[in-house]
């Protein structure tokens, strides 16, 4: 079998597997870890743009599996942070002081698998409908995850998404009655610019957006967060609204860029700006770390389409493209040690508002510098991976003269750093150190390997920017430089 079919089946075997083992199942992730990370190195090592066709079925029949730089990019990226996350809850969801699994333990690793596979299965396929299993199959975990914190926030993350789904696949069907088929590759060879492709595209957009949870289609994504236990925040946070992101990048750029209108992707790049901007305010506004952490994602997630209009302008592609992946990644790992960090904290001092943190550097450091770092790439300081991104946002802003996109970068920054640095003045406050109790040693180490790992990606900044460079469309952009002197 190709690592392409094993990315996408072998999370599903450890589904069954952990299902079967009932009371054992986290410790299938002990096997997991090591078949789903040499899975992901064996896909890096893959010749450039690698495609394999399930099943050996020729298009259109056949759903195709490729392996381009922002595939290659998304499923490592998943696989560290799904692992580390992964540990993490292996002492979340333990088993009771008489040894009986809990609810939720049985629930989480099944879950856990399911979210694995559909994230490799969005990030891997150019089929339409095999991409709307991998959301539903997203969408089903998270939903579930939810509803470990909050029924109440499990339920409209339900509905919304729902609405969101049924979008998508109206587009699906719209496309299908009009070419025959839903394969990326065969209709960016086919597409015409009539109504019933601009339609599809509309509303498959908008399933996306929420889905991705981009201002203002966001409102169900701040309540299922932060209620959320903290390894299905980072879950969510993470990677669910990633496989949105990924597949409108290749509805736009790869199936229908001759048909995508440059005010659309205006108006894209608009809600990018309006997103930094309200989430970031709103992230100010919060008392609640949780909540914040939350409406920081809102924020970051702006960037990625903010990123439009550039990455369509032939003389920014290269590097508002490979700025725009890396984010996605540098987001990707950051929020999730984030995540992580605020569970444990939280926990010791058993609250939830900021003011509870109150002097808690002092006895938890090394998970108070997890969320530091964490916020390091966040905010995009050197030498932290976030740091590349944003660079090369602004520097394809700046070559184009895109004046409000470049302002947007510079303001969501510095408002960044103020809702970031909030949290961790709170640990440094006051001249007393609480008393917590000792965790277990992986909980605290896999936030800070996540963390560290969102810094160190930085010094690889040139070694990503060329694997970005693989790009799904003919004519992949130029590799850029990494310059920042």
């Amino acid at each position: 079998m190709s690592p392409l079919d094993l990315l996408v089946a072998a999370p599903l075997g450890f589904m069954i597997a952990a299902l079967l083992l009932g009371a054992w199942a986290r410790w299938s992730l002990l096997a997991a870890i090591p078949v789903m990370a040499g899975l992901a190195v064996w896909l890096l090592l893959l010749p450039a743009g690698s495609a394999h066709v399930v099943g050996d079925w020729n298009l259109p029949l056949g759903v195709q599996l490729r392996a381009d730089g922002l595939a290659q990019m998304m499923v490592g990226a998943t696989a560290a942070c799904a692992s580390l996350i992964g540990l993490y809850a292996l002492h979340e969801f333990a088993p009771g002081p008489d040894r009986s699994e809990t609810a939720h333990g049985f629930a989480f690793w099944p879950l856990f698998y399911l979210l694995w596979g559909g994230a490799n299965t969005g990030f891997l396929s150019t089929d339409l409908f095999n991409l709307y299993i991998a959301l539903e199959m997203v969408s089903l975990a998270a939903v579930a995850m939810a509803a470990m914190g909050s029924l109440r926030a499990a339920l409209r993350y339900f509905v919304i998404a729902l609405v969101g789904s049924l979008a998508y696949l109206l587009g699906v069907a719209l496309l299908f009655s009009n070419y025959a088929t839903v394969d990326l590759t065969l209709l960016a060879a086919t597409a015409r610019p009539d109504l019933a492709t601009k339609t599809a595209l509309a509303v498959m957009t908008a399933g996306l957006l929420i889905k991705a949870a981009v201002f203002p289609l966001h409102g169900w994504l701040p309540p299922a967060h932060a209620a959320a236990p903290a390894p299905a925040s980072a879950l969510l946070s993470a990677i669910v609204v990633k496989v949105g992101f990924v597949i409108l990048l290749r509805l736009w750029f790869e199936a229908f860029p001759t048909i995508v209108a440059p005010a659309g992707l205006e108006v894209l790049g608009w809600l990018g700006a309006l997103a930094v901007l309200y989430g970031s305010v709103q992230a100010i506004r919060q008392n609640v770390l949780k909540a914040l952490v939350a409406y920081s994602t809102v924020a970051q997630i702006g960037y990625l389409l903010l990123a439009f209009p550039l990455v369509a302008t032939a003389a920014g592609t290269g590097g508002a493209w490979a700025g725009m992946t890396i984010h996605a990644v540098a987001h990707l790992l950051a929020k999730a040690a984030m995540f992580l960090a605020a569970g444990l904290m939280l926990e010791a001092v058993n609250g939830k508002r900021l003011e509870d943190l109150r002097g808690l550097a002092r006895a938890m450091p090394l998970t108070v510098a997890a969320f530091g770092l964490a916020a390091v790439s966040l905010m995009g300081l050197p030498p932290s991976v976030g740091f590349i991104a944003k660079f090369l946002l602004l520097e394809a802003a700046v070559e184009q003269g895109a004046v409000f996109a470049a302002a947007v970068l510079l303001i969501g920054g510095l408002l960044g750093a103020v809702y970031l640095f909030s949290p961790l003045a709170w640990t440094f406050a006051g001249s007393d150190t609480p008393v917590v109790v000792s965790r277990a040693p992986l909980r605290t180490a896999a936030p800070l390997a996540l963390a560290l790992l969102a810094v160190s990606l930085g010094f690889a900044g040139q070694a990503m920017v060329e694997v970005t460079a693989v790009a799904p469309w003919a004519g992949p952009p130029t590799a850029v430089a990494v310059d920042v002197r």
